[in-house]
């Protein structure tokens, strides 16, 4: 991890790529299974998980609680969560960082346990939304103090167990809410029965993905409309294997078209559940092609760009990557359906339009999104306000801009700690 005053020149590309990429597993599923597994009945063996630090996050927060783990060459032998605390009144603290996942999926592990968890994070965490989330633990029985802020920090007071049922829960800020409850589900002593409310929940592949994930760990789930039943159960998966992240090959994707090159993308799964997926079905729009195999996936650009009109509710994550992208295109677009980013990592939609805008681009916020309208492009710093993904945007810029200057370039450490060496060996 670099000091917060380190800078990174993002290299340019000479002229069309030909590289070949393998890139680090998915965070989303590395945390569900590591959730999951501390869940089981039995240890689960983690193979090909992300090595980050909100996956380190995760693995900590876990141990915290009860469930340790032991690393190997190919993962984590993650055990169970443990019977108790030998000291049960003794507070433990659950480290959150910035990862939204620990923050979110953690806090009923510890109402399942016994005794007090604080859970706190790193400042920019402080501000992200968890209330609607709280509130849904204490309707399903959790004792939690937090002071009525609706905020990290929290204290989760652990009784040997959670009652569960049903409970209405507003997961139109994030649909991690509605993971969190699911992936406990089945430990809850009546399961659950999550019926939604509010907006619309953003980023379904998400959702389909813990469902899935679920399934394999031998959980019975159901879905009716905005409602979801988890039955309780005992949960097993001896190994896991996780994907590669494709939410984190979207730069990679993004050189090809943008430098109208090619870059094959190693493992990318035949059928996934994983929003980066997405890719595939845009790349047609963007005027580039893309053929998948047993081998992974092959991106070839055309070296044209044209402007388009994009509906991201359910990719939000893909944003910042194609926001920037989208800067080299040969008219105007428009990205709709990601107001829910004002509350990730930082604000994206503002920190986007200010940070593409300082370099030449004309990037608008709108209610729901950015208007990108391409003009000359020139170097500057781009600051990153601790956000991995716009660390992977300016990388974007930088392709075809000179003197790029990313801010903080460590931080892309919560998903990708290997981003700046991977990225500067695919341009040769």
């Amino acid at each position: 991890m670099t000091d917060a005053h380190d800078t990174w020149t993002a290299p340019v590309a000479e002229g069309p790529l030909d590289a070949d990429i393998r890139v680090p597993g998915s965070k989303s599923i590395t945390n569900r299974a590591y959730v999951l597994a501390a869940l089981a009945s039995a240890p689960t063996r983690v193979r090909t998980p992300l090595d980050s630090r909100d996956a380190r996050l995760m693995l900590g927060a876990i141990y915290a609680l009860g469930a340790h783990s032991q690393e190997s060459i190919s993962g984590y032998l993650v055990h169970p969560l443990g019977p108790g605390r030998v000291h049960p009144n003794d507070t433990v603290r659950v480290e959150l960082g910035n990862a939204g996942t620990v923050a979110r999926f953690t806090p009923a592990l510890a109402a399942l346990g016994t005794g007090p968890a604080l859970f706190d994070g790193d400042e920019a965490l402080r501000r992200r939304p968890i209330g609607p989330l709280l509130k849904a633990l204490r309707g399903l029985g959790a004792r939690i103090d937090d002071d009525r802020r609706d905020a990290v920090p929290f204290t989760v007071h652990g009784e040997g167990g959670l009652r569960g049922g049903k409970v209405d829960l507003d997961a139109s800020a994030s649909s991690q809410f509605l993971s969190a409850l699911l992936l406990a589900g089945p430990s809850f002593q009546q399961g659950v029965t999550v019926r939604l409310v509010g907006g619309a929940v953003p980023s379904e592949p998400h959702v389909a993905m813990t469902v899935e994930m679920l399934r394999r760990f031998g959980a019975t789930v159901d879905r009716e409309g905005a409602e979801f039943h988890v039955a309780p159960t005992r949960l097993s998966c001896p190994e896991y294997v996780v994907e590669p992240d494709l939410s984190t090959a979207a730069p990679f994707v993004a050189a090809a078209v943008a430098t109208g090159g090619t870059v094959r993308i190693a493992g990318w799964p035949q059928q996934t559940t994983q929003p980066g997926d997405w890719l595939r079905s845009l790349l047609p729009v963007l005027g580039a092609t893309a053929e998948l195999d047993a081998g992974g996936l092959t991106v070839t650009g055309s070296g044209t760009i044209p402007g388009v009109e994009l509906d991201l509710h359910d990719v939000g994550e893909l944003t910042p990557v194609i926001a920037a992208l989208l800067c080299f295109a040969e008219g105007p677009s428009v990205i709709s359906g990601v107001a829910h980013l004002r509350g990730h990592e930082t604000d994206r939609l503002t920190a986007l339009a200010t940070e593409l805008s300082s370099l030449g681009a004309d990037v608008r916020e709108t209610e729901d999104g950015l208007r990108i309208t391409p003009a000359p492009l020139h170097g500057g710093k781009f600051h990153t306000y601790d956000d991995h993904r716009l660390v992977m945007a300016a990388a974007v810029l930088g392709l075809k801009v000179e003197g790029v200057e990313v801010e903080n370039p460590g931080t892309v450490g919560k998903t990708y700690p290997g981003f700046a060496e991977a990225w500067t060996s695919m341009l040769g």
